[in-house]
């Protein structure tokens, strides 16, 4: 399988991680805790790997991950490697009412880093 557009994908990969990675870093050096950074690593190879085999069993009809499964692990921090994962196997792609809840997913990340970096979390804790 190859992967359309790789440079771009990269590109556009490298831009998401950005805050969350700076983010984790800022807390890290805070001295508050270095589990985000970590997390994010560990959640999106289990990610990954439910991808993985949630594409072997749809191609031997077996009983699938349930999608609700695979939003929460996206949404624990493991939306990175979900996004190597749908792009790499092919998996999940096509179906718009699952990349709009993955979207949504990778934009509150997004949203709460750049609160974390720019504003100090003070725009999130007023909601």
């Amino acid at each position: 399988m190859s992967i359309q557009h790789p440079r771009l994908k990269a590109a556009i990969f490298a831009l998401l991680c950005a805050a969350p990675l700076l983010g984790s870093i800022g807390v890290w050096r805070r001295g508050e805790t270095v589990i985000p950074l970590a997390a994010y690593g560990l959640v999106s190879v289990v990610a990954f790997l439910l991808y993985w085999s949630d594409k072997r069993k749809a191609r031997t009809d077996s009983w699938r991950t349930p999608e609700n499964i695979l939003h929460a692990v996206e949404l624990a921090g493991g939306w990175p490697g979900a996004l190597i994962a749908q792009q790499v196997l092919r998996h999940k792609t096509r179906k718009v009412s699952y990349q709009v809840l993955f979207w949504v997913i990778v934009l509150l990340h997004q949203v709460f880093w750049l609160d974390q970096l720019f504003l100090g979390g003070s725009w999130l804790s007023v909601l």
